[in-house]
């Protein structure tokens, strides 16, 4: 009975640690396979990767009917890396030395850059060229892969960048035209989701999902690239001839408003914008306040015949070069006894000019200076223009009103002084300035169409009728704007030549040189404005900014096929 019931004992222990084996043997079975399967889930999931498909850039084009190209996209591409992997590898410092070889790096940098144990992606370096990115992918290295992407390229180099301005590494536009129609040209990005290998490499016949990229538009500009050649070649030389501190110019459509020409100095090339310094990519020409000197004259003559204030023939004082207004002396480069007012623009008068303004008050001058736009922006579609500065005429001093006539005190940009003289070659009518002619998205459908747009009569158009006579002379001979004569047309216009203030004072060395007008004076088409900061050693307008103004306007009327108003008249009877 004893063996028998202790042998009933053994059986039942047995039993029992043999269920409890085969319970822990089940548990342990399931727990493993369960951590298998989520393992194999993460591994999977960690070769899934999701990514932005890069868009085509909308291109930029210019106005002429050719429609030469002045912004597009190449090929280029990403140098990448999976830190994680390569940290894994235990070959940070092999990898390095290799990519910091072929992609002319330092081989520190890029060991700081791979050396993030937790990350898995990292750009080494971006925008390589092709070659450069099959000698990377040859070295097999782990963890290492090329991504192809578009890069911007400006086909034309330094010419028109400041109104082209730049796209960044990232795509987005960055200044001009780039950064001001970026909702157009930057279209919408695709997708793609798929797996990759061990090295990031995409495995294309496991794509998950692929949602393909829509191409940005494209702009079609105003400018014309072979007038802007006209412009950009003039003021190089004018520059080197004149060893001046910088230049800019403006051409314009008088009855549109639609930019012609635009050109600053100095320029960069947009192509390689991370190498330029601010002073390189400022567009003076809408971004530059300078103090305008005699040009301005024409404003205040033209506001005082708006008037009924004086006429042409009216006559002034001129004091014999000298004048002694508010214990304040006024000089004329040249002295005069009596002018007329025709005679006052045409000779630049600062006398004259001086006592027209005096005459007119300085609520009623302001008035009509603001009529002109004058310390207010034009809103031309580029960034960068400023306002200028025109104080209100509650806080003018005494002589504010005299000095102001003569263009000190007050400060404008050149398109500002431009827009005076367009409206004046427009009867009177002020219009908003435009670079960007219309957008065409990629299937050809046209999103967006300027048109010109007035933004208000500045004078009647008697007024500018007789403005554009007295303007004319200022180009015949005695007038202070000769050497911007083109032959067989008549040129209207006017010469500035402004001192610098520097330090509270007038500079007697600092200068710039300027003229503005348009031709042809009877009809006018175009309008022109040159501005040459700090010649030496000849500072004036007349001297230093006409003779530019002459040569390009010979050239672009000729391009343009504009004819003196004789031959449009079907009169051939005249040179």
């Amino acid at each position: 009975m004893t063996d028998a019931r202790g042998t009933g004992r053994y059986g039942l222990v047995v039993g029992a640690v043999g269920l409890a084996l085969v319970g822990l043997l089940t548990r342990l079975t399931t727990l493993h396979a369960g951590l298998a399967e989520k393992s194999g889930e993460e591994i999977d999931a960690s070769r899934v990767t999701r990514q932005f498909v890069n868009v085509g850039r909308g291109r930029i084009l210019d106005g002429s009917p050719v429609r030469n190209l002045l912004a597009v996209n190449v090929a280029a591409w990403d140098v990448c890396a999976d830190p994680k992997t390569i940290v894994a590898s235990n070959c940070v410092g092999e990898v390095a030395a290799a990519l910091a070889s072929v992609l002319g790096l330092r081989s520190a940098d890029v060991a700081a850059a791979l050396n993030q144990p937790e990350s898995r992606y990292v750009r080494i370096r971006p925008l390589v060229p092709e070659e450069q990115a099959t000698a990377v992918q040859n070295l097999g290295l782990p963890g290492v892969f090329c991504r192809q992407r578009l890069r911007r390229a400006y086909p034309q180099g330094v010419s028109l960048c400041h109104v082209l301005g730049f796209a960044n590494d990232e795509g987005v536009g960055a200044a001009g035209v780039e950064q001001i129609m970026e909702r157009y040209l930057r279209g919408v990005p695709g997708l793609l989701e798929t797996k990759v290998d061990g090295n990031r490499r995409e495995l294309y016949l496991q794509r998950i999902r692929y949602v393909p990229p829509e191409d940005g538009a494209d702009v079609v500009l105003t400018v014309d690239q072979n007038l802007q050649y006209l412009v950009e070649k003039a003021l190089d030389v004018a520059v080197e001839q004149h060893h001046a501190r910088a230049a800019w110019a403006i051409m314009q459509r008088v009855r549109t408003g639609e930019i012609l020409a635009m050109a600053s100095r100095p320029a960069y090339d947009p192509n390689d914008f991370r190498h330029t310094s601010e002073a390189q990519r400022f567009n003076r020409a809408i971004g530059c306040l300078y103090e305008p000197g005699s040009t301005f004259k024409v404003a205040v003559i033209a506001a005082a015949l708006e008037e009924r204030l004086v006429e042409p023939s009216t006559v002034f004082d001129c004091e014999n070069g000298q004048w002694l207004y508010q214990n304040r002396i006024l000089r004329d480069h040249h002295p005069h006894r009596v002018l007329t007012v025709a005679d006052i623009l045409k000779k630049s008068s600062n006398i004259g000019a001086a006592k027209i303004a005096v005459l007119m008050g300085d609520a009623r001058l302001e008035r009509h200076l603001r009529a002109f736009h004058i310390g207010a922006r034009l809103g031309i579609d580029l960034p960068g223009e400023e306002a200028g500065i025109l104080h209100p005429a509650a806080r003018w001093s005494a002589i504010s009103s005299s000095r102001i006539a003569i263009g000190q005190g007050v400060a404008v940009t050149a398109l500002q002084m431009l827009g005076v003289l367009s409206a004046i070659a427009n009867d009177g009518m002020v219009m908003r300035p435009y670079v960007v002619r219309q957008v065409v998205d990629a299937r050809g459908r046209v999103v967006l169409q300027r048109e010109p747009q007035p933004l208000g009569r500045a004078i009647s158009a008697e007024t500018a009728a007789v403005m554009r006579q007295l303007l004319a002379r200022v180009t015949e001979p005695g007038g202070t704007g000769t050497q911007a004569a083109v032959p067989g047309f008549v040129v209207a216009g006017k010469t500035g030549t402004a001192q610098k203030p520097v330090n509270g004072v007038y500079s007697e060395t600092d200068y710039v040189a300027s003229f503005v007008g348009f031709v042809p004076a009877e009809d006018p088409e175009i309008a022109m404005i040159v501005v040459v900061d700090e010649p030496q050693p000849f500072h004036t307008g007349g001297a230093v900014a006409a003779p530019v103004f002459g040569q390009i306007a010979g050239q672009a009327v000729r391009y343009l096929g504009i004819l003196p108003p004789a031959y449009a008249m079907g009169r051939t009877d005249e040179p």
